[in-house]
């Protein structure tokens, strides 16, 4: 154990996502790595599903909580990946239903600090047993300075009005040089997104809460990828900032499935297309067809890995007529899940196509395919502005500017930029790529983050709730 000090006792209490629980558990990791005790709330029958990327389960415990039943949602739903998005605010509104059972483990566990995200009224709960809250981000913190900080500033200055669409447009004031903007298809997006019903309040209240309330925020994130937003966040809400570095994931103990090893084996190094969007994205149909289409017309193999789009069940009724035929012989569609990180690292595959959630994107870093960012909602913009044009290590397929909508063309574009050897945006980007993954791949560089973080940790300062 590097830490000269006692071991730490950390609970966790993430957002019932996968893509908020499984960073999460990786941080969990990382800190049992050091020999710190972890106890990680979740609902009950998910437990199953992290059991096998918990390493540590002697320092490890999952504490599992049932879900009060709340009108409307499905009778067994956990988690988003189980539930349509219009039914998220319900299995929000159990999660926040379960804080009693959350004061009952609390009050038997004792742990020194809870992190947690989407729960705004944790820290006021831990604080009457003197348990330091810390607000575990999952996204980046360049999303949450262009995203948070206007709502924050409206909040603080009583405003009850929303941001319009030409505010959404304009980076927020003071805001860290950068390229960074949402486009008019996004700011309309964005209106809905912030302000729709999250549990009992609206989502972007709900976020500026968690913030708000917490002795200290914290990122998956370094300086190196976004230093220039620390400061900037920190002084925005008056809060220590924590860097946890980008936790990086471990190589896959399993080998990559007999099937798609063939498959990728019969092709030259660096010629795949991959593509793959999460568990939860899904995109209408007629854009998921120019995908499709985009992908034919680079000539080259691809290998696509997403959800069948909004009105259709399978991915057969899906595809174009004929399009299966056509692309037989250098084409994969599936619509289940895939081993993402080993099929990325396979020497055939030269390029990702990405929706832009943060555990793809910095998965890409660290292995050799370029990269392209389509982003699909939130979030996810931020990230695509600030890889394609803040840290140049990626291209953004162009889209419509009033309604974000892509050709087959715009696909095809992208790809050939960061492919094609003697594109001169292409050889920008991957000088990048290469640059960046030297850096985040160097011995000591998440161990040095980590060391860091742990130290920060035991210095944060009490919570406004305290006496």
């Amino acid at each position: 154990m590097d830490d000269d000090d006692q071991p730490l006792h950390i609970a966790m209490y993430p957002w019932f996502a996968f893509g908020h629980l499984s960073p999460f558990l990786s941080l969990s990791n990382k800190l049992a790595e050091r020999g710190h005790k972890i106890s990680f709330l979740l609902p009950d029958r998910t437990q199953s599903k992290l059991d096998l990327l918990n390493f540590y389960p002697n320092l490890i415990q999952f504490i599992p909580l049932v879900l009060p039943a709340v009108e409307g949602l499905p009778p067994g739903s956990e988690t988003t990946a189980e539930i349509p998005v219009a039914l998220h605010h319900l299995l929000m509104a159990a999660m926040d239903a379960t804080k009693p059972q959350v004061k009952t483990a609390l009050s038997k566990l004792k742990p020194d600090y809870i992190f947690y995200d989407f729960t705004y009224w944790l820290p006021k709960l831990a604080s009457k047993y003197g348990i330091k809250s810390v607000h575990y981000c999952t996204t980046s913190m360049a999303a949450i300075s262009y995203l948070l900080v206007p709502a924050t500033n409206k909040v603080e200055k009583g405003i009850d009005t929303q941001i319009t669409e030409d505010e959404w447009m304009q980076q927020p004031r003071g805001f860290p040089p950068s390229s960074i903007r949402l486009r008019r298809h996004e700011a309309k997006a964005m209106s809905f997104i912030t302000y729709r019903d999250y549990g009992n309040i609206s989502f972007h209240e709900r976020l500026t809460l968690s913030f708000r309330n917490a002795d200290a925020l914290s990122f998956r994130s370094s300086r190196e990828l976004e230093g220039r937003f620390v400061d900037f966040i920190g002084d925005q809400y008056g809060k220590q900032v924590l860097l946890s570095g980008p936790l990086l994931p471990k190589p896959p103990s399993l080998k990559l499935e007999e099937k798609w090893d063939k498959w990728l084996n019969q092709f030259e190094p660096r010629t795949v297309i991959f593509c793959s969007f999460g568990s939860e994205c899904r995109m209408e149909k007629d854009q998921f067809q120019e995908l499709l289409f985009g992908f034919e017309l680079t000539d080259m193999p691809f290998f696509l890995a997403v959800k069948p789009p909004f009105g259709a069940l399978t991915m057969d009724e899906a595809l174009p007529r004929g399009y299966k035929e056509r692309i037989e012989d250098r084409g994969m569609v599936e619509s289940g899940w895939v081993q993402q990180q080993l099929i990325m690292a396979h020497p055939s595959v030269g390029c990702f196509v990405s929706h832009c959630g943060l555990s793809s994107v910095t998965e890409t870093l660290v292995n050799n395919p370029q990269l392209v960012l389509l982003p699909n909602t939130g979030d996810q913009y931020i990230i695509a502005r600030l890889l394609a044009e803040d840290l140049r290590v990626g291209v953004e397929v162009e889209k419509r500017e009033d309604n974000g909508s892509f050709t087959k063309e715009n696909i095809c574009k992208a790809i050939f930029t960061v492919m094609d050897e003697d594109n001169e945006i292409g050889k920008v980007v991957r000088e990048n790529r290469l640059k960046m993954k030297e850096l985040l791949v160097r011995d000591g560089f998440e161990d040095d983050y980590m060391t860091d973080f742990i130290e920060q940790l035991r210095d944060v300062d009490d919570d406004p709730f305290r006496d």
